[in-house]
């Protein structure tokens, strides 16, 4: 099995939550052997949400922007490849965790264009998930990376929808845009966060109304007191306990992926 599983939808609807506890999932029942992370999100919320600090240095984005100080200040030889160092500081940045592997894209500092150090990162970020059997991108909030065909590896896209017009929309941009740019995912679900009870048939609705074969209403993650205070008060979701309703629900939402 080589799945990628690539979480996104508007900012603040839960795509870091609804990733994490399919982590938990993964992890508790041994799903995969070898295991990896890609937050590609500026704000690595996927350290937050698991209670590690990344420090900026330590990511992908910090990385770069010493790499571009060695190059500016002509501490690199010219005849040295660039894609060569930086695929050696890819791998250099990849955390290493008890059960899985987490890789910080980070924050870009600094101003120009390094579209040939963003078209080399994709390469071998293609080619280090080849080594696992799983790996959960973190997409950064709005369609950034779709819009760069950053997810075109991806196996099953995650549509993360709170019950809001905003999450909505966002959801059915996100389908056009992949549309609009020929990305082939072999799975698309729509997942619904935080929906009360009343309200879940308006997403169902939604997702008929696409009549699109591959996109299927994965589920519902209900809001939970105990996940809200671990993300508030800096602690470890993966620590979750695993009678917690909405990890329930999570496992069952999940085990229809992997």
């Amino acid at each position: 099995m080589n799945k990628i599983i690539a979480f996104s939808g508007k900012g603040g609807v839960g795509k870091t939550t609804s990733l994490v506890l399919c982590l938990k999932y993964i992890i508790d029942n041994r799903k995969a052997k070898d295991l990896l992370v890609i937050d590609s999100d500026p704000d690595a919320n996927v350290a937050d949400v698991i209670g590690e600090e990344i420090k900026f240095c330590d990511t992908i984005g910090g990385k770069m922007k010493l790499l571009k100080d060695k190059i500016q200040g002509f501490k690199v030889s010219p005849n040295t490849p660039k894609n060569q160092l930086i695929e050696s500081d890819v791998f250099s940045c990849l955390i290493e965790m008890d059960e899985f592997d987490l890789l910080e894209m980070g924050r870009q500092e600094g101003e120009g264009c390094y579209c040939f150090i963003n078209d080399v990162l994709k390469k071998v970020i293609d080619s280090l998930s080849k080594n696992y059997d799983i790996t959960l991108l973190d997409s950064p909030a709005g369609l950034e990376h779709f819009a760069r065909k950053t997810g075109r590896d991806v196996t099953d896209l995650v549509i993360v929808t709170d019950p809001s017009k905003m999450g909505i929309h966002t959801m059915k941009r996100i389908l056009e845009i992949t549309d609009e740019l020929q990305l082939k995912f072999e799975n698309i679900w729509i997942l619904g966060n935080r929906f009360p009870d009343d309200l879940k048939v308006v997403l169902d609705e939604e997702v008929q109304k696409m009549k699109k074969e591959n996109v299927k209403l994965l589920g519902f993650i209900s809001n939970n007191d105990e996940i809200s205070k671990i993300n508030l008060m800096d602690g470890n979701l993966l620590e979750l306990s695993k009678d917690n309703p909405s990890y329930q629900q999570a496992k069952d939402i999940f085990a229809k992926i992997i």
